[in-house]
């Protein structure tokens, strides 16, 4: 990351130069002119100049295309949609607050549908470093902009993965935050009740800061979704940090010959990064199946109604410039039976006292992000199913009110991005896992 003794205006200036030098189309819905870029970034050095403490001086961000940036229309990803909003999203203003210097708007999964990276009319997002595997989304843009280094910090959305599958891609961090710490004012919703704000960075102590930031803004206008955490329980110093681990035969890796191989190893750096830096660790066995049948849920059942009460009258009107695949998933949610609803909040509601029992024997569990990283012939060839495979160990995460955060373990290779884990834990342990990560990024 830019260092933030650094002027803003020459961070600033650094970027959009390395975006045009760059080049590559599908990153990027738009880039901000160039006048408009330097002059909030003037206006950063000034403050510091005048003695203001900003955390974020001298870092650029990028935004996701379905947040509100004021003065650019919102797309999120179509063309034909959106309007301009006179202020950015709650989220984008702390940011900026704290001395960051958004330059461009990123391409994304049209209406943040989708996991691949390639479901947009703004072009096929590439990857960052492996060309012919995918950039994951829907973050997609986001998460290559900060893995290219063309920008220091990129804000993303979290419904079913988005924070974390495009960090596995691309082989950077993502946090996808405790549903409701951060507010999602100003971002065009998904599943308006699991929505996140996601956070990239090329480290967890990035994407932790930004995350910091942007929890302490106040609402306006006001999130009825926001949430705040409940007084801090005291922790025995000397408590051993207890990590869940899945047992192999649950662990599923899409014909990924190595893939076990690899995140049994990427565990075992992760236990002894821990205990090199002083925490005292146990490891845990945890049953992963209440999990993996949560995740089903998401596209799987009657949830996938939620993305129709966001944007299904716009859908259904059949603008020109709407994904045929983001069509077909959204139209076809109209139709699912008030009944069905209440079936499948019945099921999770079994399904959330089903994994209970796993926060009494861990503190913390471990997974493999995606179980591989698939290449863009395989989702031209089959989009919805690729599509559920990457979901297998994010799904869940949002229904069961849970936090994540995802780190590369390892260098990547020729072929493709390093072992890339995700952190799990309860509700609020937001800090837990940064400082359990901090360890491994």
């Amino acid at each position: 990351m830019t260092s933030s003794a650094g002027s803003a205006i020459a961070a600033a200036s650094a970027a959009l130069e390395r975006i045009e030098h760059d080049g590559r189309s599908g990153i990027f819905i738009e880039v901000l002119p160039r006048s408009e870029v330097l002059a909030a970034a003037a206006v950063v050095d000034r403050r510091v100049a005048a003695g203001e403490h900003l955390p974020l001086a001298g870092r650029t961000l990028a935004v996701k295309g379905n947040i509100d940036v004021a003065g650019r229309r919102t797309t999120a990803g179509c063309p034909s949609y959106g309007d301009i909003p006179v202020e950015s999203a709650v989220t984008v203003r702390a940011l900026e607050a704290a001395g960051a210097v958004v330059v461009a708007i990123t391409n994304l999964d049209q209406f943040a549908t989708g996991l691949v990276g390639t479901r947009s009319p703004y072009g096929i997002c590439p990857n960052s470093q492996w060309p012919g595997l995918i950039s994951g989304g829907s973050s997609s843009g986001s998460g290559v902009a900060v893995a290219s280094g063309l920008v220091d910090l990129a804000l993303g959305t979290d419904t079913a993965g988005s924070g974390r599958v495009p960090a596995a891609a691309n082989g950077i961090v993502g946090l996808k935050p405790t549903r409701g710490r951060c507010s999602v004012s100003g971002v065009v919703p998904a599943c308006r009740s699991l929505d996140c704000v996601s956070f990239f960075g090329s480290s967890v102590s990035d994407v932790a800061l930004a995350a910091r930031i942007a929890a302490a803004a106040a609402d306006a206008p006001v999130d009825v979704w926001r949430r705040w955490p409940p007084a801090a329980i005291p922790v025995e110093d000397e408590a051993p940090i207890r990590l869940g681990v899945p047992s192999a035969d649950q662990l599923f890796f899409d014909g990924d010959a190595f893939g076990a191989e690899r995140f049994a190893h990427a565990v075992d750096a992760l236990v002894g990064a821990l205990q090199f830096a002083g925490p005292n660790v146990q490891v845990v066995d945890i049953d992963l199946e209440p999990f993996l049948e949560t995740a089903a849920l998401l596209y799987g059942g009657a949830f996938v109604a939620e993305r129709y009460a966001a944007v299904g009258p716009f859908i259904a009107a059949g603008s020109p410039d709407i994904d045929p695949i983001v069509h077909s998933v959204i139209a076809a949610s109209e139709h699912v039976a008030g009944w069905e609803v209440f079936r499948d909040v019945g099921e999770l509601q079994r399904l959330r006292r089903e994994s209970e029992p796993t926060w009494d024997a861990a503190d913390v569990f471990v997974v493999p992000t995606v179980p591989r990283v698939p290449t863009l012939a395989e989702v031209a060839a089959d989009p919805l199913g690729v599509n559920a495979m990457l979901g297998t160990y994010t799904n869940f995460v949002n229904l069961l009110d849970l936090t994540a955060l995802t780190v590369p373990v390892g260098p990547g290779s020729l072929s493709g991005p390093p072992t890339s884990i995700t952190l799990i834990g309860p509700a609020w342990s937001d800090d837990l896992l940064v400082s359990l990560c901090s360890s491994v990024s």
